[in-house]
């Protein structure tokens, strides 16, 4: 359980590491579809899920929220990478469909360590014209995420505290270096129900089912607390041998976890838990995921 006295409960602050791309036209919720690897299609209106981009051979180029504003309307929250970039990738696969993709640095992320309003779950609040709630809380630990077009201060040691919630959760904030590394099951995504075996076509859908019916699936992911943070990218040795490699880090800081950071690593699914790990120098332990954040 995350600890709850160190973390503010009122009061919004700037997440300026999260971007918003919208989607808008007849085709838009379609264009999704068939671009995301959740299933976008079973959204209802206000509805949003976990989600991500893959390349054709399954790697995850971005992951994001998917958030169903109206038949004709959905946003990307996307929290790490250049929108403006990947916003132009995706216009690059419009070809006739009917929708419009922009990056949208009008519009302001922040978050609060409190209850939203109204948003419940996987049910967001509000609506394009006056900005949207999502509730970001696990059921023990309340957090509320606003998207609109004020802006709001910065606090970075709640952003902090934020990023390291995420990744307490499992919720990956892969920099640069790590995208189109890693395929959705090594990144244990299953856990958010951010991917789709089922649906229809998109990008890197074969080699997703694939490993999912084949039983191929040999790597997930592993919390790691450790004295100082990783780089990502490190190698995870155990007993001096390479074993698997971080996928992002940061502060531990707020959450009542017994370390100063955290570390997401890809290792093995058969390992030996004996072995002495550490990775860039530094000693790791080994920490349970916490639940709660599955939509």
């Amino acid at each position: 359980m995350l600890d709850k006295p160190d973390v503010p409960r009122t009061g919004f602050f700037a997440l300026p590491d999260h971007g918003v791309i919208t989607l808008e036209g007849r085709d838009a919720l379609a264009f999704a579809q068939a671009q995301c690897m959740s299933d976008v299609a079973a959204l209802a209106d206000h509805g949003w899920q976990w989600s991500g981009w893959l390349t054709p051979k399954g790697r995850v180029i971005a992951l994001f929220a998917v958030l169903r504003l109206g038949a004709e309307s959905a946003w990307l929250l996307v929290p790490d990478g250049d929108t403006e970039s990947l916003a132009a990738r995706l216009r690059g696969l419009v070809f006739r469909s009917k929708v419009k993709v922009e990056a949208r640095p009008d519009l302001f992320v922040a978050g609060a360590f409190a209850a939203p309003a109204a948003a419940r779950d996987a049910t967001l609040s509000g609506d394009a014209n006056g900005g949207v709630e999502l509730d970001l809380g696990d059921g023990t630990l309340p957090r509320c995420l606003r998207v609109s077009n004020v802006a709001v201060e910065p606090d970075p040691a709640a952003q902090a505290r934020w990023h390291a919630f995420d990744l307490a959760h499992g919720w990956l904030r892969l920099p640069p270096s790590q995208t189109e590394q890693w395929t959705p099951q090594q990144l244990s995504l299953d856990r958010l129900k951010a991917y789709s075996v089922k649906k229809g076509c998109y990008p890197g859908q074969e080699i997703v089912a694939r490993t999912h019916f084949l039983g191929k699936a040999k790597r997930g992911l592993v919390l790691f607390g450790a004295p100082l943070a990783p780089a990502a990218g490190s190698e995870v040795l155990a007993d001096g041998k390479a074993l698997g490699t971080v996928a992002c880090s940061g502060d531990a800081a707020g959450t009542g976890l017994p370390a100063a950071a955290l570390a997401l690593a890809v290792l093995p699914l058969e390992r030996d838990d004996s072995a002495t790990l550490e990775a860039d120098g530094q000693s790791l332990a080994v920490l349970p995921l916490h639940d709660g954040l599955s939509r």
